[in-house]
């Protein structure tokens, strides 16, 4: 087949990256297929499935012919759905006309960043990042000003770091938590100390990205910065999902509450993308947030005893040094310790992706490196699959690395 025509692609397309988590899912599946023994680490979803009464919400929906075009910001009893979820789980009051669905959470980002960003404006990314932040805010003609959140901090933003990234170019802070891929979490004092800087700047508003908000471990509660800051409210776009909780990923539905202007404007660019999110996917949506909640604590708890495996098992590993997360279901851990060794194979481990490919390559355990996400050498593994196998992938990542000279 001839290649495209010298300059045919986009300047835009250029600035932006393949999503590297669904790349190392696509190559585990591919070595799968060869008849390879691999363990995937690197996909972000639950290996539950979706509930049966979300099912049967929509196949009563094809029945019923909820099959045509719905509203762009999706349809009412969904829209009144999340404003009633807002209020019962956040404490924040949104009108059926401050909330907007798309297809995915990711959708929603894209959607703000794009109907708002100009070039020349700036977004605050707090390192590791979850991979598409930046990529959406340079598709969009504007700056990623990348801030690494530190290991020795927890992986959370300080109120001093986040005022330092701040200039007159800033339009949005992007604030995710709990975090993907870290696992961080931010306690509603955290998170007042950070708004304190934020109501200094006006001229910058918050994405919050909350779509791990029910997956929080041990005592720790959860929080969202417009509700612990009213004075935010106004300027501040909270986002969530049915994708994890719900074990949705494949429906593909994304919510958020926000100004009324915002949700208009959002409405406008999606109009000329994809319409709407699909409608039996959205009346399903109902039924998750209208429906029963008791199953989300008895996965919890699967979630939290597989965090604590791993995070035991890792910590046993040579070199590697894996803190314990408050929240979603990933583990971040430091290979501090093994840049510079070298493998069986001969591959010298000299960034945290030779150490994913090598790993892959000799015991067939994909994992992210944490590259992808802005902050070396770490990578990431998504607990989100069985014991067994999660006990295997560490057994396999400790003969890994105690073979590393």
């Amino acid at each position: 087949m001839a290649p495209l025509p010298k300059g045919f692609l986009s300047e835009s397309l250029g600035r932006i990256q393949p999503s590297q988590t669904i790349a190392v899912s696509q190559k585990a599946r591919e070595l799968k297929a060869a008849g390879r023994d691999v363990i995937g680490l690197g996909a972000g979803e639950p290996d539950f499935d979706t509930p049966d009464n979300i099912k049967e919400a929509a196949i009563a929906a094809i029945r019923r012919g909820e099959t045509k075009y719905t509203a762009v910001e999706g349809i009412p009893e969904l829209r009144k759905a999340v404003a009633a979820k807002f209020k019962r789980e956040n404490g924040l009051d949104y009108a059926p006309s401050q909330i907007f669905v798309a297809a995915g959470g990711k959708a929603i980002i894209y959607n703000a960043l794009m109907a708002t960003l100009n070039p020349g404006d700036e977004v605050i990314c707090v390192a590791p990042y979850w991979v598409s932040y930046p990529d959406i805010v340079a598709l969009a003609g504007a700056k990623p000003v990348v801030v690494e959140a530190k290991f020795e901090n927890g992986f959370r933003l300080t109120p001093e770091e986040l005022d330092a990234a701040i200039t007159p170019k800033t339009k949005w802070l992007i604030l995710n938590q709990p975090s993907n891929p870290t696992g961080a979490c931010y306690s509603a004092a955290q998170l007042k100390a950070l708004a304190e800087v934020l109501l200094k700047h006006p001229q910058v508003w918050i994405l919050t990205d909350d779509i791990y908000e029910h997956l929080v471990y041990g005592d720790f509660k959860f929080a969202t910065i417009a509700a612990v800051e009213p004075n935010l409210y106004e300027r501040t776009l909270t986002m969530n999902g049915v994708s994890k909780a719900y074990a949705m990923t494949g429906w593909r539905v994304g919510f958020c509450g926000c100004a009324e202007p915002l949700v208009k404007a959002m409405a406008k660019l999606q109009s000329q993308s994809v319409s709407h999110a699909a409608s039996i996917s959205q009346w399903a949506s109902v039924e998750a947030l209208n429906g029963p909640q008791d199953f989300i604590p008895v996965r919890k708890k699967a979630f939290e005893e597989r965090r604590d495996l791993v995070v035991s098992m890792l910590n046993q590993a040579t070199g590697i040094e894996c803190p314990k997360p408050e929240g979603a279901f990933y583990v971040y851990p430091s290979i501090r310790g093994l840049i510079g060794k070298t493998a069986p194979s001969g591959k010298k481990i000299m960034t945290d992706e030779d150490f994913a490919g090598a790993l892959l390559e000799g015991e067939g355990v994909a994992v992210v490196h944490g590259a992808a996400f802005g902050l070396s050498p770490f990578f990431r593994i998504s607990y989100a699959t069985s014991n067994s196998l999660l006990e295997e992938a560490c057994r396999r990542i400790q003969r890994f690395t105690a073979e590393l000279k």
